[in-house]
Formats: C-alpha cells, sequence, structure tokens
C-alpha cells in the first residue's frame, strides 16, 4: 500500500477543503442560517460528491472528502447519499429512501444514513461486506475530520486567550495537550487510510476488520481530542456558543453508526 495521496487526490481534497471553508458554518449561530445552508446545498449538489461511487472513486476517496466536510462542519447530507450511490451502483436501481433519524449531531451529517437498508439482502455477501466496509470507512473520516476540527479551534483558541499577561498556548501543560491531541490525530489518518484503502484492495474479510479497527480506535482518540479541546477553551467550551460542543456531538453521532465493540476484533487493541 502507498500511503501517499495522488496528485487528483490532493486536487479532490482541496477541493472538499476549499467548499467546506467557504460554506461551512463559523459559528454555532450560523446553523440556522438557512440562506447559508441552501448555498452550501446548491454546491455540493454540483460538486459530484454524493456520487463518487457510481463514478469510480475509491474507498480512499471517499474518505478524504468525508473527512475535510466533517472538518470544516458541513451540514448537509454526504455519508447517506454517497452510501446510497454505491447501494444503488451493487444492485442497479436506486435504493428506497432511508427514514429520517434522530441525532444528537447537530449539523445533520447522519441525514439519509440507513445503517441496514432492505436492499442489503439482494447483494452478495462479497457486495453487502464491502458496502459495509465502506461504511465503516466513511463514518471514521468523518469522527477524524471533526477531530481535527475542534484541535484547530483550540489551538487557535490558545494563540488569541491570555491569562497573567500571556496567551495559554505559551504554557507548557497546555502545549502538551495540543500535541497529545496532534499525535493522537495523526495515529488515526494512518490507520483510517489503511482501512479505506483495503475497502477495494484486500479480501473481504480484512477490509471489514480494518474498518472495525480504525473506527474503534479512531472513535476512542477523537473522544479524547474533543475533551481537551472543551479543556482547552476553559469555562468558555462549556457554552452553548462555542463550536467545541458541536465538534463533539458529531464525533458521537458518528461514533454509534455502525458500532464496534471490542469483542468483535480478531486482533488484539489496548
Amino acid at each position: 500500500m502507498d500511503v501517499r495521496l495522488t496528485a487528483e487526490q490532493r486536487q479532490l481534497r482541496e477541493a472538499a477543503a476549499e467548499l467546506a471553508d467557504e460554506l461551512g458554518p463559523g459559528s454555532v449561530a450560523d446553523l440556522d442560517d438557512a440562506s447559508r445552508v441552501a448555498r452550501l446545498e446548491k454546491a455540493v449538489d454540483g460538486t459530484g460528491f454524493r456520487s463518487l461511487r457510481s463514478d469510480g472513486a475509491s474507498g480512499v476517496e471517499v474518505a478524504i472528502v468525508a473527512e475535510e466536510f466533517a472538518r470544516g462542519l458541513v451540514d448537509v447530507p454526504l455519508l447517506g447519499p454517497v452510501l446510497v450511490d454505491d447501494l444503488a451502483r451493487r444492485i442497479g436501481r436506486e435504493p428506497s429512501a432511508a427514514p429520517e433519524i434522530s441525532s444528537v449531531d447537530l449539523t445533520g451529517s447522519l441525514a439519509g444514513v440507513a445503517e441496514s437498508p432492505v436492499e442489503l439482502g439482494e447483494l452478495s455477501e462479497e457486495d453487502a461486506g464491502r458496502w459495509h466496509a465502506l461504511a465503516l470507512t466513511a463514518t471514521t473520516a468523518d469522527i477524524i475530520g471533526a477531530a481535527r476540527g475542534t484541535l484547530t479551534l483550540a489551538t487557535e483558541y490558545a494563540k488569541m486567550r491570555e491569562q497573567y499577561g500571556a496567551t495559554i498556548g505559551s504554557y507548557q501543560a497546555v502545549g502538551h495537550l495540543l500535541a497529545e491531541s496532534r499525535a493522537l490525530i495523526e495515529g488515526c489518518v494512518s490507520v483510517s487510510r489503511h482501512a479505506a484503502w483495503a475497502v477495494d484492495e484486500l479480501p473481504l474479510v480484512e477490509a471489514v476488520e480494518a474498518g472495525r479497527v480504525a473506527k474503534i480506535y479512531c472513535a476512542r482518540s477523537a473522544l479524547a481530542v474533543c475533551e481537551t479541546s472543551i479543556q482547552v477553551h476553559g469555562g468558555i467550551g462549556n457554552t452553548w456558543e462555542c463550536l467545541a460542543h458541536v465538534y463533539l456531538r458529531r464525533v458521537l453521532a458518528a461514533t454509534e453508526t455502525w458500532p464496534v465493540k471490542l469483542e468483535e476484533l480478531t486482533i488484539g487493541l489496548s
């Protein structure tokens, strides 16, 4: 496996990041900005990101877009449509609409997601398993993106917030917390990139196992990063106005969609 992104994949990441930075919510209040959401929906719909699989995209490319969207808290559906697109490609027709699910996530990132669509029963074991591996990979990428976003939020706050005449980021304790979070995210990127590659390249059993390992590892790490972000923000981190809780909600929602338990793994994971 070559972990380096190709030129085309880097361009895809840049396009997704640019869209997320331009039209994603910059504050909790922005989540209620219908005009912004409408522009975002139109932009996402026009990019073709939701039909990546039927356009021949790999699991890695789906994960790239999902990660950048979560980093920017993009609050229109992506994961649901992408998985519906992949399912439609496998069954040769459009699947039935998924029912709306309630979620603690305020960005609606899981809108349209169906964990066990009835059409899975029409697929071969191979195709159904590949679809499941993609679902694990896509939600893992969403988790990592949210962790990256909340770490950036905390880092920027630490550069600006002053206590006792110095920015709090200059204090060793805060700096170590942020550095540890960065190390956790780097580990997540490695394990998730392997899982995304495995969706299309490894035998089915290994692809699903890679997805499960990545999901449980990244969920644990991202939760720690989100908690660190709230801690670095201090008192304001526990308020509604701080975006840190929106990132945390997104991580929790993605973690509990196709959740993975340690008992499901065939390898040790401490």
